[in-house]
């Protein structure tokens, strides 16, 4: 079996300049549409320039951007095998004993690091892009001050103290400005889960590490109703937290991911979608290496076998059609219908062994 470290290099050379061009082209195409987009938006909002318009498609453009990574890794690769197979570069490099599989090996390694390279440093940087981007859409598009939302049952917490009392925290609703409670309900329980005591309170403060209720009334078993001043309550919660839990996933930074479930978690927050999107992200390397090799399996064969638009269109329909199911397998992910690790990685699995099924059946079978 014959390897050639210059062979490897140009073939991975060639699949990442084609990656290049091809992401700066459709994003070239996408932030046009963007802002035509956002202009038919703003036309009855005076108070939005054109100049805004732009930087919010700019600052949309990484959200957008990280969505198509797979199909650019897709079609690059396709074309990047169906170029060298044109020139007939693959065929001088079989007679001379290089096999297919080698053929893979430098744009495999391309597309993993690629992946690396978008999880590690893309998706900390566009999850800030896009955060200021719902910032200016809710400030001047849907004009809103806050994303805070909440559901008509009101808000719960869960909050823990270092002696081990649990804290159940109900409020009707919450000051988007301020994070102020209102009608604040308090069920306090101690470490083995007992029944400790319940405080009502018109109103409560997020302060530094604690919640603050005012003019409290404490209800003890087999004791008098006690008002009080002041009743505080242990909380790991901020406001960044609390307002970037009602926000997308992907407003939160890769490194960021697993100590802000930990606090949702922690504090009662349903965390299945964070969870899920930390977990997308860990496969996403690997799913860009199952795109190339669903890429080879549709054009490293071409001229032998004829056939050209249907096998492309062929490699194309089947890329798309794994990138929708994934999103209905994620669906159920969120939705926990089934295990957020079998959500998150089980598209990524069955590309790969399809991927490697279809190369085996056309290269060995």
């Amino acid at each position: 079996m014959y390897s050639s470290p210059t062979l490897s290099r140009y073939i991975g050379r060639q699949f990442v300049v084609w990656f290049v061009l091809l992401l700066l082209m459709l994003l070239g195409i996408i932030v046009l549409l963007d802002i035509v987009e956002l202009l038919r938006r703003a036309a009855s909002k005076p108070n939005v320039t054109f100049g805004l318009v732009v930087e919010m498609a700019l600052l949309k453009l990484p959200e957008i951007g990280q969505q198509i990574f797979p199909f650019v890794v897709l079609f690059s690769a396709m074309f990047t095998y169906w170029r060298l197979t044109r020139s007939h570069e693959l065929v001088v490099a079989r007679a001379v004993g290089v096999s297919a599989w080698q053929f893979l090996m430098p744009v495999l390694l391309a597309a993993a690091l690629i992946g690396v390279f978008k999880v590690t440093v893309i998706n900390p940087l566009g999850a800030v892009f896009v955060a200021r981007y719902e910032h200016l859409e809710n400030r001047y598009l849907r004009l809103r001050s806050s994303s805070l939302d909440i559901s008509r049952a009101g808000l719960w917490l869960r909050q823990a103290s270092a002696d081990g009392r649990q804290f159940f925290i109900h409020a009707e609703s919450v000051q988007p400005h301020t994070f102020e409670l209102s009608h604040v309900v308090v069920f306090e329980f101690d470490e083995a889960m007992d029944y400790q005591a319940r405080v009502d309170a018109p109103s409560a403060g997020l302060k530094d590490r604690h919640w603050e209720l005012r003019d409290a009334v404490l209800h003890r078993p087999r004791l008098d109703p006690e008002r009080v001043a002041s009743y505080t309550i242990p909380t790991e919660l901020d406001r960044a937290t609390i307002e970037e839990s009602f926000a997308r996933p992907d407003t939160i930074s890769f490194w960021a991911l697993p100590r802000f479930i930990a606090t949702l978690e922690s504090t009662g927050f349903p965390a299945a979608r964070h969870r899920l999107h930390y977990q997308a992200l860990l496969a996403q390397p690997l799913l860009f290496c199952a795109m190339v090799l669903f890429a080879a399996a549709f054009s490293l064969r071409l001229p032998r076998r004829g056939g050209t638009t249907m096998m492309v269109t062929g490699g194309v329909v089947t890329g798309f059609v794994l990138f929708v199911m994934s999103d209905v397998i994620q669906t159920f992910g969120m939705s926990e219908t089934i295990p957020v690790l079998m959500a998150a990685w089980m598209p990524t699995g069955i590309s790969l062994l399809l991927g490697i099924a279809a190369l085996l059946h056309l290269e060995d079978g």
